[in-house]
């Protein structure tokens, strides 16, 4: 794969969103749905588009592997899961203030970062110096993808376009693909939008960035939630199983919706899709 310079993406990602978005009247289809239906289903789809945290990666050790080697030099030792936990609690709540509108729209950086402000007294950190907490909040550029990620990007990119459609904004988006030796073809979702999933203007600005209509997109999730308002909003729609992504046994091994495609794995996925 053709590797792509942050600079590069954050110009084009932007620059195809504008262009695409503008004037463009939405007709969203009304969907039927039914049990996963392999080949017939991916007939028309022209990219995919992913959740990230959680589907493509494992943010939980990563996070707890990061504040580990941050932290612990510095004197500090607690249960380093809990802590990931305990700041990906924040997550959804701190999202709901901007989707609500009672907050303006920032990048998932930004909350990230309140998030932690949030949690330090719960830790021990309050003296925690705002260098440290800085470097600490970028443990979320660094986590890694499940196994089966790259290899099965790099089987489905021959036939597909690929993109996130991540609730993360564009810089974390582009260093968690450096960080694993992978490129997107677009950077898209909630920086584009200028809001967050489940909000239909996501899914949908993602597809117009890529110059597609709704159903010629599909939505790769390990979340039921976020493949219902996927469908929803006129996309296609494959769930990846990701049953530790929380911990052993707390993640969805199989989808609590009907979708197209139900995939073990991304390689099982790239399978289905026959390549």
């Amino acid at each position: 794969m053709t590797n792509i310079t942050r600079r590069s993406l954050l110009r084009g990602a932007t620059a195809v969103a504008a262009g695409a978005f503008a004037g463009r009247t939405f007709l969203v289809p009304t969907r039927v749905f039914g049990q996963a239906r392999p080949g017939a289903a991916a007939v028309g789809v022209k990219a995919l588009v992913y959740d990230v945290f959680g589907t493509c990666t494992d943010w939980r050790n990563g996070v707890a592997r990061d504040a580990e080697r941050i932290l612990k030099p510095l004197g500090y030792d607690f249960d380093w899961h809990a802590f990931a936990d305990a700041w990906r609690a924040l997550y959804q709540p701190s999202m709901e203030e901007v989707r609500s509108g009672r907050q303006p729209f920032v990048k998932l950086d930004v909350l990230h970062r309140r998030m932690l402000d949030q949690i330090r007294p719960k830790f021990g950190l309050e003296k925690l110096d705002d260098n440290v907490a800085d470097d600490l909040n970028l443990a979320w550029h660094r986590i890694d993808t499940w196994p089966d990620v790259v290899p099965g990007f790099m089987r489905l990119q021959h036939k597909f376009m690929l993109a996130p459609c991540s609730n993360g904004n564009i810089a974390l988006m582009v260093d968690i693909a450096r960080h694993n030796k992978f490129s997107w073809d677009a950077v898209l979702g909630s920086e584009i939008a200028r809001d967050f999933k489940p909000k239909p203007a996501v899914y949908l600005m993602t597809a117009a960035a890529l110059n597609l209509r709704p159903e010629e997109v599909m939505m790769c999730a390990a979340h039921s939630d976020d493949l219902r308002s996927a469908a929803s909003n006129g996309l296609r729609t494959a769930h990846i199983a990701r049953p530790g992504e929380n911990g052993p046994g707390t993640g969805e091994s199989a989808p609590r919706v009907p979708v197209d495609f139900a995939a073990k794995n991304m390689e099982d996925l790239a399978t289905q899709l026959g390549v």
